[in-house]
């Protein structure tokens, strides 16, 4: 599709964009969209990866355009952690006029995963529009909702808006970092400033989307829970040796072929109560064998037919059942030496029911007679994430609100097989929920991989929901 544009307040803009010509777009565009476009831009080419970024940098320029869209200095706290003068954040407070009320929460990462140059088509922190999508790292996660949320409180404070509820916004650092030694901004705040967060519920990433023909959703799904992260190693020792006189016995080869048997496991399909609606919904509005196997999956969890359809999806696929991967490999000591050890890290991703103790003990007899040692790396796990309580006077307006923007679209609950800051707010008793609104192809998204991107039209639709949600939640 060509770069369309429009001139909006004396200024040349992108157009709103669909990901296909058949897609609806709004009409006309927001007048304030260029400021929005800004912030936006500004965050994703701030570099906020774990090795070289500076989360602290992104939230002074994010505090910087709260002052300038009129935020006084009493409702923005910009912390940094000791010893931590990288990892810092923002949190914004917007009081209420009626003092009883809950606060309502938004919780938003900046922080991204890291982004090679030499391995992307494009700079990975230069926001690109291409061909109807915005490519960046952090251009979908998270940085697309982190942007809207900023956004939103503005356009209200500019609008003159006041709200009946508290409005807070947590801008943090640490999310992506998979080191359960590096620091976890929600977590630190949840530790020592839990007075910041303190919320009747939240909204938080995990909810999705998925893209359609027309290049409009399909559905919107609604996170109401999520799959543990556990961390295990596969480890192969080995007296080693000169490389001159190698031998079959290789700590190297011993591991690979653990590795292969960890590449066929399956682990049994385990559906729960918001696992089984979710399938049962999608497949009444998936179309052919799809359809047909969501609900036989369903009907019948043993049904190898419907298990062998909607495993075919990786998506799907990992929400039927625990899954495991190889993320990162040690090996050898030397180039010219026989390798003494090969350790393989497995990031395991757990459905509700399930343990991690039942994990490593599938772990160790897929690897059973190779030699190999299965360990837990239990160092400072994340907490297990709490399912929030299907509140009609929360879920109700999320799908009422979505059915002004997007007719004929369900909004279906949800279990998140990712892993977010909801687990830490769940410490503190905090109800948090994957908010939909934003949409995306999970095959070509780029999310955590290479050539990140997000729809056109998917953000500046979703843009518009979240703000008429959230004014409606905080006029309530």
């Amino acid at each position: 599709m060509k770069r369309i544009t429009r001139f909006l307040c004396g200024m040349i803009l992108p157009a709103v964009l669909a990901c296909s010509t058949n897609a609806q777009t709004p009409s006309p565009p927001p007048s304030d969209l260029s400021a929005f476009l800004s912030l936006y831009r500004e965050l994703v080419e701030t570099n906020t990866t774990y090795s070289a970024g500076d989360c602290t940098r992104a939230a002074k320029q994010l505090e910087n355009r709260f002052r300038e869209g009129g935020f006084t200095e009493s409702e923005l706290t910009l912390y940094v952690p000791p010893d931590r003068p990288r990892d810092g954040g923002l949190v914004v407070t917007w009081n209420g006029r009626i003092p009883t009320s809950s606060a309502i929460l938004l919780l938003a990462h900046i922080d991204v995963v890291e982004a090679k140059r030499e391995d992307w088509v494009r700079d990975p922190f230069k926001l690109v529009e291409e061909d109807g999508y915005f490519y960046g790292r952090g251009a979908s996660d998270d940085k697309a909702q982190a942007a809207i949320f900023a956004d939103t409180l503005i356009r209200l404070r500019h609008a003159g808006f006041r709200p009946n509820r508290t409005l807070k916004l947590a801008l943090t650092c640490g999310e992506e970092t998979s080191n359960p030694d590096v620091l976890n901004g929600a977590g630190w705040l949840v530790d020592h400033r839990p007075d910041l967060l303190k919320a009747g519920f939240a909204l938080n990433e995990g909810g999705t989307g998925r893209g359609g023909p027309t290049g409009m959703p399909i559905y919107f799904g609604l996170g109401v829970g999520e799959k543990s992260p556990r961390n295990f190693a596969i480890e192969a020792t080995n007296p080693g040796g000169h490389s001159s006189t190698p031998v079959r016995d290789n700590a190297i080869y011993q591991l690979a072929e653990g590795l292969v048997r960890l590449r066929d496991l399956q682990f049994p399909i385990h559906l729960n109560p918001v696992t089984r609606a979710y399938f049962e919904k999608m497949g009444a509005l998936q179309r052919g064998g799809l359809g047909s196997a969501m609900r036989d999956i369903v009907a019948d969890p043993n049904s190898k037919s419907a298990e062998a359809v909607v495993s075919a999806d990786r998506a799907y696929n990992s929400m039927l059942r625990t899954t495991c991967v190889a993320t990162l490999l040690t090996a050898g000591h030397a180039i010219n030496a026989l390798p003494q050890r090969a350790t393989a890290s497995v990031n395991c991703r757990i459905i509700p029911g399930e343990t991690a103790e039942d994990v490593q003990a599938t772990l160790e007899r897929t690897v059973s007679g190779l030699g190999l040692k299965v360990t837990r790396l239990t160092a400072k796990e994340r907490s297990l994430a709490i399912p929030p309580p299907l509140d009609p006077k929360i879920v109700g307006p999320i799908e009422k609100i979505a059915a002004k923007h997007f007719p004929g679209v369900s909004v279906i609950p949800e279990m998140s097989t990712g892993a977010s800051d909801a687990t830490h707010l769940g410490r503190i008793g905090i109800p948090t929920y994957g908010v939909p609104g934003l949409w995306n192809e999970p095959e070509t998204a780029g999310t955590h991989g290479l050539n990140e991107r997000i729809c056109v039209n998917s953000l500046y639709r979703g843009r518009e929901y979240l703000f008429d949600l959230i004014r409606y939640f905080a006029g309530s």
